[in-house]
């Protein structure tokens, strides 16, 4: 099952947040579910550009040119810059592309800096973040939320992005109430059967593309008291029930 699987087989209606929203890849398919509310941030000028060309007119997409984090301000966007042309992918809030070699450059953007937690959200549902580094920091600043509407989430979360994050991350939402998962050719697995140092290898140098097999880097987030259930409902999607 894709993350995007994930979230059309757990749907409620409600409000779905995309965080780091780039070409609209989720932000698309989140506003053709059922009664759907989406609230999708881009920080990127030319990728929100694109963002709001695709999205256009849909009503039940509302686009924010922000990002998100543990705080409320401006912040710095690095984007790796390799033979002259910009990575957006790895833009990020988190880390820097300095020492990377003379192939990488690094530009520097300040973008707008909020906490999901300033707007009151009262009837989210589902998460989707790709913040290359900065989960910890937006997760803090929506902690609040994530406490009083219980949304399923799916993470991408890299060690090259930010050494310790697949511990840190795990280990803040399981305070606050949430169950770890990864999947593997149709069995979920719970966050203790990952293992970094195996399955989770990679250079944080934008030029090099090698990894390790498996590589392991979307997780799923399910509040704890509805775990079950959604597994439950998680497998028989898998097994085509």
């Amino acid at each position: 099952m894709d993350e995007l699987g994930f979230h059309r087989t757990l749907h409620r209606p409600g409000t779905l947040l995309d965080v780091g929203a780039h070409d609209g890849a989720f932000t698309l398919p989140f506003a053709t579910l059922p009664a759907s509310r989406v609230l999708a941030f881009e920080p990127l000028p030319a990728a929100f550009a694109r963002l709001r060309a695709a999205v256009g007119a849909a009503p039940n997409v509302t686009l924010r040119q922000e990002a998100l984090g543990d705080a409320t301000g401006e912040i710095d966007l690095r984007i790796p810059v390799v033979d002259g042309v910009a990575n957006e992918q790895w833009a990020s809030t988190a880390k820097g592309y300095a020492g990377h070699g003379p192939r990488v450059a690094e530009r520097r953007l300040a973008v707008p800096l909020r906490r999901l937690d300033e707007f009151a959200l009262t009837d989210l549902t589902a998460v989707k973040l790709d913040a290359e580094g900065a989960e910890y920091e937006v997760l803090r600043g929506a902690a609040e939320t994530l406490r009083r509407c219980r949304p399923v989430l799916s993470i991408e979360i890299e060690e090259r992005h930010r050494p310790g994050s697949t511990r840190n991350v795990p280990a803040f939402l399981d305070a606050l109430g949430y169950d770890g998962f990864w999947e593997s050719w149709g069995r979920w697995r719970p966050m203790a059967e990952f293992d970094p140092a195996t399955m989770q290898v990679a250079s944080p140098d934008p030029t090099v593309f090698a990894a390790s097999d498996p590589y392991v880097f979307i997780f799923y987030f399910l509040p704890r008291e509805q775990a079950p259930a959604m597994l439950d409902r998680l497998r028989k999607a898998e097994a085509g029930g």
